[in-house]
């Protein structure tokens, strides 16, 4: 079985994306990304992840700067975008690169209290775009994710949302040294101010730090050798729609109503539509290479298809 585990890691470390490492740089707003609008971290080497363990610079995600990444969560960016609620915005990775690693993207916003450049983010965080399986037919190691081999995020500023200014955090999770413990987190914020919303406030927020534990099934999922389907609702809260909140008005059951039950759809849905099971993670999961490495591609490959996606 060592040997086994030896090989299996010494011919996933082989295989190209291995050191595929990556950061987000730009926002672009009506077609014009920006390096401007995004706070920098000060990492000695910018794209490499945030991890739970054997990290870099001492962050985990249980670390104050998980919020914008090493030095961006008390440093303001050089400017803040203009952009209307409804808008569609996407983060960008720098030099060239794309998301070579398996996994999961999600968008959440923090509105600040006054303005953003001042806000450390300590406030509650909602998700409003999240990305998993697009390919059920796809390799889960590979192709499968909607994310795979993107060079950025795109979403949208829900329509309902109050007026104000936020920070908008993109992260994409590697799964690729999940089964160890080790998935990898690449994040950045950006800033902006929403104008032309409404009034709705999101009820599922969360904190960062606080929003994902090393246990949780969305970032402790083993892509090798396991036949279990990606949880359905992705990493950390379910995605807040921006839609106006439903008619809870009694109706009628033998006359039809001419008032619909929900007075909206959603302004703002995520790129995917995330399939699958909720599924436990596995419990046979390989053993943490003994090299350190961890890889994006299986010796083997296997179909998402056969997760049950």
């Amino acid at each position: 079985m060592h040997f086994q585990t030896a090989a299996l890691a010494l011919i996933a470390s082989s295989l190209p994306g291995v050191s595929a490492h990556y950061f987000f740089d730009k926002l672009v707003v009506n077609g014009e990304a920006s390096s401007t609008y995004v706070r920098a971290n000060t990492r000695a080497e910018k794209y490499m992840p945030t991890k739970f363990i054997n990290t870099f610079d001492n962050l985990t995600p249980l670390s104050t700067d998980f919020r914008c990444n090493l030095g961006a969560t008390n440093k303001a960016a050089q400017d803040t975008a203009n952009v209307k609620a409804g808008d569609s915005l996407a983060m960008v990775l720098g030099v060239g690169a794309t998301m070579k690693h398996p996994g999961p993207a999600q968008v959440y916003m923090s509105k600040a209290p006054s303005t953003v450049a001042a806000y450390e983010g300590d406030g509650e965080w909602f998700k409003i775009h999240q990305e998993t399986i697009c390919n059920p037919d796809g390799d889960i190691r590979t192709d499968a994710w909607c994310t795979w081999d993107k060079d950025r995020v795109s979403f949208e500023i829900p329509a309902g949302i109050e007026d104000g200014e936020y920070l908008v955090r993109t992260e994409h999770i590697g799964l690729h040294g999940a089964h160890a413990g080790e998935a990898e987190f690449y994040y950045a914020c950006a800033q902006v101010s929403v104008s032309g919303g409404g009034s709705l406030v999101p009820k599922d927020t969360v904190k960062i730090p606080g929003v994902y534990a090393q246990s949780d099934p969305e970032v402790n999922f083993s892509i090798w050798g396991t036949n279990k389907a990606y949880p359905e609702q992705g990493p950390g809260p379910v995605v807040f729609s921006g839609s106006l909140a439903p008619d809870t008005t009694p109706t009628n059951e033998n006359t039809p109503s001419s008032t619909p039950t929900s007075e909206s759809t959603p302004s703002s849905t995520p790129t995917s539509t995330p399939t699958g099971e909720t599924a436990p993670i596995n419990e046979s999961t390989p053993t943490t290479p003994t090299n350190g490495q961890h890889s994006c591609r299986a010796p083997t490959r296997r179909h998402a298809r056969d997760m049950k996606v």
